[in-house]
């Protein structure tokens, strides 16, 4: 959405679903810097419900504002699913011919140096393209399709304990699909 529009919807999400927000964060686009704020409703149940990520940006280089632009206006860009298995998916999706978005390999060089995971733990995922974050709960397998016609893509996580939203794979996600993108047009 527009930057200036975030606190308007901020403030109807909430009024409109039991929910909560969560600290805003600050995710680095190549482009420049998209705020990114969290709503969360089902909480109280101890179910997560909704879960909506409202993200601006007031540089026009961002993948956030470029979206805005070329659509003319806010909208859904991406919606992510939910998974037991990950690594059966991204087997069903390539079965499929579902296209995924192929993550930079330094990433898992540097997943490597950052956690205790094994080297055929890294490369597994480097197979499959699937990012990794962790918190004191637990973990979060993700992955990314590529963007797809009208600029929509798809996320399918695998969350074991973890309340987070892989936000520190954030920025090599925005990374990958700027590639991406810029492949497309050379093309």
């Amino acid at each position: 959405m527009h930057y200036e529009e975030m606190l308007t919807w901020l403030l109807f999400y909430l009024s409109l679903f039991d929910a909560r927000k969560t600290s805003a964060q600050a995710v680095m686009d190549p482009g420049g810097v998209v705020q990114s704020q969290v709503i969360e409703s089902g909480l109280s149940t101890g179910q997560a419900g909704l879960r909506l990520v409202l993200n601006g940006s007031q540089s026009a280089q961002t993948l956030t504002a470029r979206f805005v632009q070329e659509f003319f206006g806010s909208g859904v860009q991406h919606i992510a699913l939910t998974t037991r298995d990950i690594r059966a998916t991204v087997a069903r999706l390539a079965a499929n011919g579902v296209p995924l978005l192929a993550i930079p390999e330094n990433y898992y060089d540097d997943l490597e140096a950052r956690t205790a995971l094994s080297a055929a733990e890294i490369d597994s995922f480097k197979a499959l393209n699937i990012l990794y974050d962790a918190d004191a709960e637990g973990y979060f397998l993700h992955i990314y399709t590529q963007v797809l016609d009208g600029g929509f893509f798809l996320e399918v996580v695998q969350r074991e304990g973890y309340h987070g939203y892989g936000a520190v794979n954030a920025p090599i996600r925005l990374a990958a699909q700027t590639r991406a993108r810029g492949s497309a047009i050379e093309r």
